[in-house]
């Protein structure tokens, strides 16, 4: 039986490796690409993207649409939204402090076209639209952003009441903006109900 080890001639150390039994590299900085990749390189420069087909992308490669182009793409259809916010919130039924009072967040939708849609919501139909979300689409749930929280006590301080509109507003991007929800009726009924 051969030894890993046979004395070398490095006088400082007096021992050395063998290589016998350890195969060799087949080539030193050589990178494999993940097989989902294709093995052609790709030119992603902008002067270069005319060049390249989304029919040549490789399978299940991710593909982005700018929603402000007018170029019109059958596979994204079900975005229609080009952008939401929540512009303001306001108190209904009198004072903060009176019984039955409740806040109302004020949303912009502004469409593909350009138009505004502007929709009032209370928290509670959020918190209902996220679980009809989730009942419908089990597999996207955490793609669904958690709402921001409820609190008793602080309900209708505005320093909270800016925190709760900056959650919900970042809820509504992650689901109105996303292809997979954006043409669902769940979405449809929370806006248009």
């Amino acid at each position: 039986m051969a030894s890993a080890i046979d004395q070398g001639n490095d006088s400082s150390a007096g021992w050395s490796v063998a290589a016998a039994n350890i195969p060799e590299p087949e080539a030193p900085n050589v990178v494999t690409s993940p097989p989902y990749w294709s093995s052609q390189p790709r030119r992603l420069h902008a002067r270069h993207a005319s060049n390249i087909s989304t029919e040549s992308l490789p399978t299940g490669a991710i593909r982005l649409r700018d929603n402000e182009s007018a170029d019109d793409d059958d596979r994204n259809n079900a975005c229609w939204a080009q952008s939401v916010e929540i512009v303001d919130f306001t108190v209904v039924n009198g004072s903060a402090g009176s019984i039955g009072a409740f806040v109302v967040y004020i949303i912009k939708v502004q469409t593909l076209a350009g138009s505004y849609m502007h929709i009032r919501k209370r928290y509670s139909e959020f918190h209902d639209f996220r679980e009809r979300l989730i009942l419908s689409f089990p597999t996207f749930e955490a793609m669904i952003p958690q709402l921001p929280p409820k609190s008793v006590i602080s309900k209708f301080r505005p320093k909270f009441l800016e925190k709760r509109r900056a959650g919900l507003q970042y809820f509504l991007h992650c689901v109105l903006l996303n292809p997979e929800f954006s043409g669902s009726p769940v979405l449809k009924d929370f806006l248009f109900a």
